[in-house]
């Protein structure tokens, strides 16, 4: 049986750097920092008191007060950027068949500010005090879930949680089903908002965060020889995504092609990655083997880059393993330096910037590198924003548990 080829007609984002994909991207480009003092709860006594925080975000633009008040951040995030990649491709309803229209959004940890504040109030006043919306904003599914609703989609419809790779594994997903044939269009990705003390405090007590709480600005420095932990971030990314012949027949703008997708587990350890990346590298041969693409076409990796120190010399030997001497001619580079580490919608937000660098040619910097790391020996991007003619790029994702994803992107 034939495949379809699947291509991306609409991008939607909610970042620490900027809401909406133009804000996003200038961001990117001009290594815009959108990490700081944690303002959403007072963090004095907190292992790490800084994380990349989304600014300036009115749900009103996307939705009326009632809708605002009975959903979670992260679903709010979910609807915002949903709406805005479906705006960008030009879907409305009447572009498309609702029954051929399906959703997967993830999310790592869904409505924990709910899921706190509900908790609280439980202790204090009791059972009946409880909100009748409380389980409608906690669970993963209900961003998935209102965006179908929202649009009228009732074709496929999942939420995905894993970890730090469900954005990835989301759209990869997402891409399997437009493949074969079940959907002419998905909206795929992953949205987070878990900054509250319960969720933050869980993560302080890894050791898995930065410290460097006198300079939050610099705190996030993949690759970097003096990293010392990860920013947790918050936001969301979307695609819409489309059959190539549903896009062509309608006449959409498309930005890029998803070739290729790998999904593998280490099996390894709840938090730390496979010595010597073994995992790490089976899914990028494996997302490039599905897209039946040599490694020596790929001109830029958007990495994990966490800006841990297993993570990031992991990454890099895992690179070197699967690209052999083309490793050194490679672009190398982690938008988390700039907004932190935006958890399970790391992947999501990450592709958007993937696709934008294949649609533009331009590559966005790793900021903070200041000091090289002998193990990480690959061809960062530092030195500001690159521009090089781009044909084909991946983006890694990989989370606690050992969830490995990988997505190659294309020109079409």
């Amino acid at each position: 049986m034939t495949e379809n080829r699947v291509v991306v007609t609409g991008l939607g984002a909610v970042t620490p750097i900027g809401v909406g994909v133009s804000e996003f991207w200038d961001g990117l480009k001009s290594g815009r920092n959108g990490i700081a003092r944690i303002t959403h709860f007072d963090p004095t006594g907190f292992r790490s008191v800084m994380a990349a925080e989304v600014k300036d975000f009115d749900p009103g633009v996307w939705m009326d007060d009632k809708a605002v008040k009975r959903m979670d951040r992260f679903t709010q995030f979910a609807v915002a950027s949903a709406a805005m990649a479906l705006e960008d491709a030009g879907l409305t309803g009447s572009d498309f068949d609702g029954e051929r229209a399906g959703v997967i959004i993830g999310s790592g940890i869904g409505g924990s500010d709910a899921m706190e504040k509900g908790h609280a109030r439980l202790h204090e006043n009791g059972p009946k005090s409880l909100s009748p919306f409380f389980v409608t904003k906690i669970l993963i599914n209900m961003a998935a879930c209102t965006v179908s609703i929202r649009h009228g989609l009732k074709g496929p419809l999942s939420a995905l949680s894993v970890a730090c790779s469900t954005g990835a594994n989301a759209i990869g997903e997402a891409f399997r089903i437009l493949q074969r044939g079940d959907a002419d269009v998905m909206v795929s990705g992953s949205t987070e908002a878990s900054i509250t003390p319960l969720s933050f405090g869980g993560f302080c007590a890894t050791r898995s965060l930065s410290t460097r709480n006198d300079n939050p600005e610099k705190a996030s420095r993949p690759f970097d020889r003096n990293r010392d932990g990860f920013v947790m971030g918050e936001g969301a990314g979307i695609v819409s995504l489309e059959t190539l012949d549903h896009a062509q027949a309608r006449g959409a703008r498309i930005y890029a092609e998803i070739l290729g997708y790998g999904n593998t587990a280490d099996a390894y350890h709840l938090t730390a990655p496979q010595p010597g990346g073994d995992g790490m590298a089976r899914v990028m041969r494996k997302a490039l083997a599905d897209a039946g693409i040599n490694p020596a076409a790929v001109g830029y990796i958007n990495a994990h880059g966490t800006s841990t120190v297993l993570n990031d010399k992991t990454e890099s030997s895992a690179i070197i393993k699967v690209f052999g001497d083309h490793a050194e001619n490679l672009k190398v580079s982690s938008n988390k330096s700039m907004i932190g580490h935006l958890m399970a919608a790391a992947g999501a937000v990450e592709i958007v910037a993937t696709v934008m660098s294949i649609h533009t040619g331009h590559l966005p910097p790793t900021i903070n590198y200041e000091e090289p790391d002998p193990e990480c020996p690959l061809d960062y991007v530092t030195g500001g924003v690159e521009t090089i003619d781009l044909e084909v790029a991946t983006s890694n994702s990989f989370g606690f548990g050992g969830g490995n994803a990988c997505l190659v992107v294309g020109k079409c």
